[in-house]
C-alpha cells in the first residue's frame, strides 16, 4: 500500500529530501555525539536516529532501534516520525500490526503537510483500513498529496475520477491527473493514460499518442500495456503495421501473465505467429529473448 519495500521507511522522505538529510551535520555527526543530542530530547536528532537504524547507515541496521527512536520523536509531534511510525503498525514492524494504529499516526503526519502520510491516509479511507470507508475523504488526501506531486496519488486520484468514487465521475480530471503521474514514469498512469487517448475518453482520440504512453508503460514491464501495444502494431493503428513487433508484445505480455489473461495474451500471440514467415517468427523469438534477459523481473 505505501509502497515501501526494501527500504521501509524511505518513502517518508522525496529523494531531494533525502540528499538534503544526508548532507546535514547530524548525519556526518560522530554518531555518539547524535545519540546524546536525542537521548536529550531533541526530535530532529531522533528521528536522524531511527532513520540511521532502519537504513543502517553509519550503524547497524536495526528496526527495533528505529521504531523506538521514531515514537519518541512522534511523540514530540515530529511530523516525518509520526509518518514512519504508521508505516511500522501498517507493517507490523517490531509492533503488533495494527491499521487503526497506523491510521492515527498518519493522520497526525499528515495534517502537518507529509505527502506520504496523506497518500496512505487517502488509501486507508478509501479502501476503509483501520477506519470507516470514506472514498471522498480518500480523494481528499489523495489529492493534497497529489498536489505535492506524490504519483501514486495522482495515479489513484485520477482512477478516483474515472470511477465516479468519492468524487463526480470526470474523464477529463481522471486523464488530467493520469498524466502528471505518467510524466513521473508511473506505468499504470502511462497505461490508463494510452488507453483513454485510445477510447476518446477525456482527452482527444489519437491514436499516435495512445502508442506513445502505452510504449512507456510496456517497457516497464505492465503486461496489458504490452498487449494493447501489440494490437496496436497488429492493426496499424498510431503506428506502421507490424507483425513482428506485434508478436514481439503479445509474447512479452503472455510470458508474464497467468490466468485468464495469460490465455488471452497466448491466445493473440499464437494468432500473431501465423502471420510471419520462418525467418520473421525466429527474429520476434529472438527479440523476446533479448528483451527478457535485459528486464528481469525481480
Amino acid at each position: 500500500m505505501t509502497g515501501i519495500q526494501g527500504s521501509l521507511f524511505r518513502g517518508v522522505l522525496l529523494a531531494a529530501t533525502i540528499m538534503t538529510l544526508l548532507a546535514a551535520s547530524s548525519f556526518s555527526a560522530d554518531i555518539l555525539t547524535l545519540r546524546k543530542q536525542a537521548e536529550t530530547g531533541d526530535a530532529d536528532a531522533q528521528f536522524n536516529l531511527g532513520f540511521m537504524h532502519a537504513e543502517g547507515r553509519g550503524v547497524s541496521q536495526d528496526y527495533a532501534e528505529a521504531v523506538k527512536w521514531f515514537r519518541k520523536a512522534a511523540e514530540q509531534g515530529h511530523a516525518k516520525s509520526q509518518y514512519c511510525l504508521g508505516v511500522a503498525y501498517t507493517k507490523g514492524l517490531h509492533v503488533p500490526q495494527d491499521y487503526g494504529e497506523a491510521a492515527k499516526w498518519y493522520q497526525k503526519a499528515a495534517d502537518q503537510g507529509v505527502a506520504e502520510a496523506q497518500y496512505n491516509l487517502g488509501n486507508f479511507y478509501y479502501f476503509g483500513k483501520g477506519i470507516q470507508p470514506d472514498p471522498a475523504q480518500g480523494a481528499t488526501w489523495y489529492r493534497k498529496a497529489a498536489d505535492q506531486g506524490v504519483a501514486e496519488a495522482q495515479y489513484n486520484l485520477g482512477l478516483a475520477y474515472e470511477r465516479g468514487r468519492g468524487v463526480p465521475q470526470d474523464y477529463t480530471e481522471a486523464a488530467k491527473w493520469y498524466r502528471k503521474a505518467a510524466g513521473q514514469g508511473n506505468p499504470k498512469a502511462q497505461a490508463m493514460l494510452g488507453n483513454a487517448h485510445l477510447l476518446g475518453q477525456g482527452v482527444p482520440r489519437d491514436y499516435a499518442e495512445a502508442v506513445f504512453w502505452l510504449g512507456k508503460a510496456a517497457e516497464q514491464g505492465l503486461t496489458n500495456a504490452q498487449y494493447n501495444l501489440g494490437v496496436a502494431y497488429a492493426d496499424g493503428q498510431g503506428i506502421p503495421q507490424d507483425s513482428v513487433q506485434s508478436y514481439f508484445w503479445f509474447s512479452l505480455a503472455a510470458s508474464r501473465s497467468a490466468g485468464e489473461n495469460k490465455k488471452k495474451y497466448s491466445d493473440a500471440r499464437d494468432r500473431a505467429a501465423k502471420k510471419l514467415t520462418a525467418e520473421e517468427l525466429r527474429e520476434a523469438r529472438r527479440m523476446t529473448r533479448e528483451w527478457e534477459k535485459s528486464h528481469q523481473l525481480k
